[in-house]
C-alpha cells in the first residue's frame, strides 16, 4: 500500500525538503545537491501533497516530449533520487509519493496558515513571528505547472497574516501585530484587507501618526495605480481616530 507523506515515525525528520522561496534537500542537517530532473520531481510531489499517476507525473514536466519519452525521463529521475537521498519516494503500481520520512516545509506553513486562519486554539508564543508566512513557493522556477499552485499559496499566507495581525493586535502584541500587518501589506501593496488590519493595528496600539501616514501613502499609490480611492470602511476606519477624509 502506497505510503502518505508524513514524518519520520521515529519522531525526527531525517529528510528534509525545502520549496519555499528555494528549493533545497537535506539529510540530518547536510545540505544534498541534486540533479535539476530530481528537483523537478520532489517539488511536484511535495507541492500536489499526494499520490500522482506516473503518467500525469511524467507528462506534466516533459510535456514537450512524447508519452514514452517523458516516461523514460520520470524513470531516469527517479533511478537518480535513489541514487543521490536514498529511499525519497515511493510507488506502488502507476503511483508515485514521497516516502513518509521526507519532512517539506510547504506542509507545516501551509497547516499554520490555516490554523491562523480558522482562529484555532488561540496563538502560542512561536505565532507572533510572520516571517514563515512571508515567503513564495519556488519564486525563480517558470514551470507551467506551479503558477497556480505559488499564487495559490501567495493567497494562502497573505490571509495567514491579516489573521496573525488581527489576532495578535486583540492580544495586545501590538508590535509583533504590526510586524505581521506590515509583511500582509508588503506582500500585496495593493490589497485593500491587507492595508485595513495593519492601519487598525496602529489604531489599537495608540499610534495616530503611523495609522495617518500609512492611509495616506496607500491612497497615493491606490490612486497612481488604478486611479481609484479607498473605500468607504477604510476611510471610516480612518477617520475614527485622524479625522482623515
Amino acid at each position: 500500500m502506497l505510503l502518505e507523506n508524513g514524518n519520520d515515525p521515529d519522531g525526527g525528520a531525517r529528510l528534509r525538503l525545502r520549496v519555499l522561496q528555494t528549493f533545497e534537500v537535506s539529510v540530518d542537517g547536510q545540505l544534498i545537491a541534486v540533479p535539476m530532473n530530481v528537483q523537478r520531481v520532489l517539488a511536484y510531489l511535495a507541492v500536489r501533497d499526494r499520490p500522482q499517476a506516473r503518467l500525469t507525473l511524467s507528462m506534466t514536466l516533459w510535456m514537450d516530449t512524447t508519452e514514452d519519452r517523458a516516461c523514460a525521463n520520470l524513470r531516469t529521475a527517479l533511478w537518480k533520487a535513489r541514487q543521490s537521498i536514498g529511499d525519497c519516494v515511493v510507488t506502488d503500481g502507476n503511483y508515485v509519493a514521497l516516502s513518509p520520512c521526507v519532512d517539506v516545509d510547504l506542509g507545516r506553513i501551509v497547516r499554520h496558515a490555516r490554523r491562523l486562519i480558522k482562529g484555532e486554539g488561540g496563538l502560542g508564543a512561536g505565532d507572533g513571528d510572520a516571517s514563515e508566512l512571508m515567503d513564495d513557493l519556488l519564486p525563480d522556477w517558470d514551470e507551467e505547472w506551479i503558477m497556480f499552485d505559488r499564487e495559490r499559496h501567495r493567497q494562502l499566507r497573505i490571509h495567514a497574516l491579516e489573521a496573525l495581525c488581527r489576532s495578535l493586535s486583540a492580544d495586545g502584541r501590538a508590535g509583533e501585530a504590526i510586524d505581521a500587518g506590515l509583511a500582509a501589506a508588503s506582500a500585496e501593496p495593493l490589497r485593500e484587507s491587507a492595508q485595513r488590519t495593519l492601519i487598525a493595528a496602529y489604531i489599537a496600539e495608540g499610534n495616530v501618526s503611523e495609522a495617518r501616514r500609512q492611509y495616506r501613502a496607500y491612497r497615493e499609490l491606490l490612486w497612481d495605480a488604478l486611479g481609484v480611492e479607498p473605500s468607504q470602511t477604510l476611510r471610516s476606519i480612518v477617520g475614527l481616530a485622524t479625522a482623515v477624509a
